[in-house]
């Protein structure tokens, strides 16, 4: 695979769209003074070349549902198959293989009713060469989802962040609210549910697999007038249901590292790990979790000595990590929703 070396206006294009993911291209280019016609082939070669994805996202809590972690041992022949069926899942948002070859760890987002996860309290123990399952809530978002990974988001001054956002509300908001407005993915405070009727839920469909679809497919697509998907999909992201995430392929970016990390934290200091964490630019994912490590980071680095570094130094120096374990990815069967082939 051959490493692509961004330039300073790939990582500013990047950043414009953590802050809006479906901000157009002109807007995108005003902020950054380039032509609109740089911005969209720029876009469009990172597409292309399977190195950027935006995606449409949704609140767990706003539709009554909630998101597992889940580690699953097994035999190491059976690891492969069992990660393919799991990434075939429509419940499964990733899925990768650890190192080893004998555990999988996924995300897997099911109703809250305890009676109804058929497949990680059901399925998955009964099958075939599965020695153990793990199924534990992600309780609080820190980094990840609409809360951005800042390694991705500091090509952009506070004042360009702010005029793209100011130029969403304007233009009626249906992009703004992206991942990178700072909030945390799945925080604390009351959540008003939501009910998506049959035209939303083809919206937020369609929305998953890309999330810049174009108005007029996206009428086509679900079969509503383009006023009313232009409506719906602004009510969508001003509810908070709907947020848009950047998905960004790092080994094809020349980090050769990704790896999951387990911490337990003494509970008083949990969300302030946790927030020291969210600004180490090392750290592509953390949540607090139920189980017995009450918090899981996704560590991205540049090669083994500075996964060495980053977890000696600035994990180490971390006032009250009580223990951790490390795990390197060897492979991403499913990402951002979208399965991974070899």
């Amino acid at each position: 695979m051959e490493t692509v070396t961004l330039d300073a206006l790939d990582r500013a294009l990047l950043h414009a769209l953590h802050v809006d993911g479906r901000a157009p291209f002109r807007r995108i280019a005003e902020v950054l003074g380039v032509s609109d016609q740089t911005v969209a082939r720029r876009y469009h070669r990172l597409r292309a070349e399977g190195l950027v994805r935006v995606v449409g996202r949704t609140r767990a809590r706003m539709l009554g549902e909630v998101d597992w972690l889940t580690r699953v041992r097994c035999v190491p022949d059976a690891a492969a198959a069992i990660a393919e069926a799991l990434a075939r899942r429509p419940e499964t948002s990733w899925v990768s293989l650890l190192s080893g070859g004998a555990e999988i760890v996924c995300n897997t987002r099911s109703p809250a009713r305890p009676d109804r996860e058929e497949l990680l309290l059901g399925k998955l123990p009964r099958t075939p060469r599965v020695l153990s399952v793990s199924a534990h809530y992600l309780l609080r978002t820190f980094v990840g989802g609409r809360a951005a990974w800042s390694g991705r988001t500091s090509a952009l001054s506070a004042d360009q962040v702010a005029r793209l956002r100011a130029a969403g509300l304007r233009d009626g908001g249906a992009g703004d609210g992206g991942a990178g407005d700072g909030g945390a993915g799945e925080s604390g405070g009351a959540v008003v549910p939501v009910v998506p009727d049959e035209l939303d839920r083809a919206l937020l469909a369609a929305l998953a697999v890309d999330g810049r679809t174009p108005l007029a497919e996206l009428s086509a697509r679900t079969g509503g007038p383009e006023a009313t998907v232009r409506r719906r999909l602004a009510a969508l992201t001003r509810s908070g249901l709907l947020f848009f995430d950047v998905d960004v392929d790092t080994r094809q970016l020349g980090f050769e590292i990704e790896a999951f990390c387990w911490l337990t934290v003494a509970p008083g200091r949990l969300t302030a790990v946790a927030q020291e964490l969210a600004d180490h630019p090392e750290v592509g994912f953390a949540a607090a979790t139920t189980g017995p490590a009450n918090l899981v980071a996704g560590l991205v680095c540049r090669d083994v000595e500075a996964f060495y570094g980053y977890l000696t130094d600035r994990l180490g120096a971390l006032e009250g990590i009580v223990s951790l374990e490390t795990a390197p990815v060897i492979r991403s069967v499913k990402r951002a929703g979208l399965l991974i082939r070899k």
